[in-house]
């Protein structure tokens, strides 16, 4: 696990300071790899490097790798290295070290671009041809690792981190308000886009050659099956599964380092913790955070796996607000973030790396066997589907007719929620479960700076995917495996735990598990609406009952409750200030009215007034200041 960066200019040939500001790029990116630091340069091009040594820890995995005419940087592991090894050994290829780099670098050269299909890993690389003038860009099929680009006056800049890619002399940091407005929907900027104008995301499962002077056009190179393919299958179902999470598991056992799991005490990650018990052969290391709110303390949960399975289990308790951590947070990840379960994996992976080096997470599992609380939501409003477009059109219309000052009274804003659900398309009936500032939020909240993108709809963005199932809920899953779980989770672990230099495996995010999973239709992963109840059966004989029967409990925050403490002060004076004021994102008093109503517990709106805080923050540092590390 590393950190990336590099640069192909627009006309060559190379300049004096290349190298060094090559090393001012790495050094943004310092966190994610303490061990090793390369740069390289060439005819115009330039890559650099740091190193976190999980794989052949000697100095055998320095990179930039070059070989002959190429020269490589990879952030990532390559699980499968070994095989691929074996497979260009009985070709004839000969290696000098241990790592999975050089195993990449060797099949890239001997296969191309279709090395990429190969891959089982988590990943992203570049690769320079110098004779062809080519560079290769690549992101793992899922999105585990980044990548970030931008051009700029032809040139061509690239890294693990937006931060790096914004020491690029030239490159004028501007927020994109369209983004912006994404993310005040969605709690995450969605890629391709990024929160800074003219620095893009490589989505997941694309790659992009390119050549000096020429624009970037990235090209999809794998695809979640899609839902509309999966068929009912007959057969040991839940055996077969077992075998592909024992394959996952042991996959990602390989290192040179030590290696624990993250316990949350959700069925997720302890699973893959007994797995991992299993198959290591010893006592492993299990880590766990906690609350002082009970509503939120999951610890005796991972407490009953850890002591199943007899792991040397470690605990922290968040015993505090965010206020200290906050600014953190924001340089960590660099743009506006406002999932809030970014501060316990802060946390968590803090606690972890003080012990191990590589950690393995439960992550995908609800995705691709249907987990969420929601998804439930969506079968209950399956029918809808079925009702004709005039009787839609008279639920619309009772709708409509509930005037705005009665929308004010709970029963009448449930009622008026319900029957545009009813009356709506497919996506608009998903919209309220996933979407955290609706339109008529932004209608009242925007200022004249973003009022402009009131008529973009978030939902635009993850229509192909929800158009793409058979039933509203595995087109609303076919969605998060492309937006909420690549652009929310994933990168929320991955800016956590690479904070530490701690490398996150994520064994459910297998591609042989994703397709297999892919191709079950919603009845059979979730039969009777029982969620995830396809992987419960299939490790059930690993898990006490009380884990495989407890409620779906997400990885929470009692922000909720700290918004209304003392945190709320923070807040106040953060989204109020003078500055925030002059920004023209939100109406003055549309933001009083949330923290007054929040305050006071008329109204819950906490989801809200955190996405404001967060981005306010994002702005004072990113825009406002130097986007200098706190001290």
């Amino acid at each position: 696990m590393c950190g990336l960066v590099g640069f192909l200019r627009a006309n060559g040939p190379s300049r004096d300071g290349d190298a060094g500001l090559l090393r001012a790029m790495a050094g943004q990116v310092a966190h994610r790899g303490p061990d090793d630091e390369g740069v390289w340069t060439g005819d115009g091009v330039g890559l650099g490097h740091r190193r976190l040594s999980v794989i052949d820890t000697s100095s055998g995995g320095h990179q930039p790798m070059t070989r002959g005419r190429w020269t490589l940087v990879l952030n990532g592991e390559i699980y499968n290295y070994l095989d691929l090894r074996a497979e260009l050994e009985a070709s004839g290829r000969t290696f000098t070290t241990r790592s999975d780099t050089e195993v990449l670098l060797v099949a890239l050269m001997m296969w191309g671009v279709g090395a990429v299909n190969r891959l089982n890993g988590m990943f992203a690389f570049a690769l320079w041809d110098e004779e062809r003038r080519e560079l290769l860009l690549a992101r793992d099929r899922i999105g585990k690792k980044p990548l970030y680009y931008a051009e700029v006056g032809g040139d061509l800049v690239f890294g693990s981190e937006i931060k790096a890619v914004l020491q690029w002399p030239g490159l004028e940091r501007a927020p994109d308000l369209r983004a912006i407005h994404h993310y005040l929907s969605m709690q995450y900027v969605p890629s391709p886009f990024t929160a800074f104008k003219g620095v893009h995301s490589l989505s997941p499962g694309h790659l992009a050659v390119c050549r000096p002077g020429e624009e970037i056009r990235p090209v999809r190179y794998w695809d979640i099956p899609s839902p509309s393919t999966a068929r009912r299958r007959e057969g040991d179902l839940s055996g077969e599964l077992r075998e592909l999470l024992e394959r996952a598991v042991k996959r990602r056992l390989v290192a040179d380092v030590p290696v624990g799991a993250f316990l949350s005490g959700g069925v997720d990650s302890s699973l893959v913790t007994a797995l991992m018990a299993q198959e290591a052969g010893g006592r492993i290391k299990t880590f766990s955070i906690g609350f002082a709110n009970a509503a939120f303390d999951e610890r005796k949960y991972a407490r009953m796996v850890a002591n199943r399975y007899a792991t040397d289990h470690h605990e922290e308790v968040i015993d505090e607000d965010a206020t200290a951590i906050l600014p953190n947070i924001v340089w960590h990840y660099g743009q506006p973030f406002a999932d809030p379960s970014a501060i316990p994996t802060y946390y968590l992976s803090r606690l972890a790396r003080g012990h191990v080096t590589v950690a393995l997470s439960g992550d995908g599992g609800d995705e691709f066997f249907l987990g969420y609380d929601r998804y439930e939501a969506c079968r209950r409003l399956a029918w809808a589907d079925h009702l004709p477009a005039s009787v839609r059109g008279l639920l619309g219309l009772g709708a409509a007719a509930i005037p705005s000052p009665l929308s004010e009274v709970k029963y009448f804003r449930t009622a008026k929620r319900l029957l545009r659900q009813w009356s709506s398309t497919r996506g608009r009936r998903y919209e309220p479960t996933i979407m955290y500032f609706l339109g008529a939020d932004k209608e009242s909240a925007y200022g004249d700076l973003m009022r402009p993108n009131l008529a973009d709809d978030s939902m635009s963005l993850l229509a192909p995917w929800l158009e793409a199932g058979p039933t509203l809920v595995e087109g609303a899953a076919y969605a998060d495996q492309h937006s909420y779980l690549p652009d929310d989770i994933l990168v929320k672990v991955d800016v956590a735990s690479m904070a530490f230099g701690l490398e996150a495996r994520a064994p459910l995010l297998d591609v042989e598990l994703m397709e297999w999973a892919a191709a079950l239709p919603a009845a059979i992963k979730a039969p009777k609406g029982r969620l995830k109840g396809l992987l419960k059966d299939a490790v059930a004989p690993l898990l006490p009952p009380e884990i495989i029967d407890r409620p779906k409990m997400g990885f929470g925050v009692p922000i909720e409750e700290w918004l209304r403490d003392g945190f709320a002060t923070y807040a106040r004076e953060v989204l109020t200030s003078t500055e925030a004021k002059n920004r023209g994102l939100f109406q003055p008093q549309y933001t009083r009215k949330l923290l007054e109503e929040h305050t006071s517990g008329r109204r819950l709106h906490h989801t809200r007034i955190w996405a404001m805080l967060m981005l306010e923050l994002w702005f004072v540092m990113w825009i406002d200041g130097d986007g200098a590390k706190p001290v």
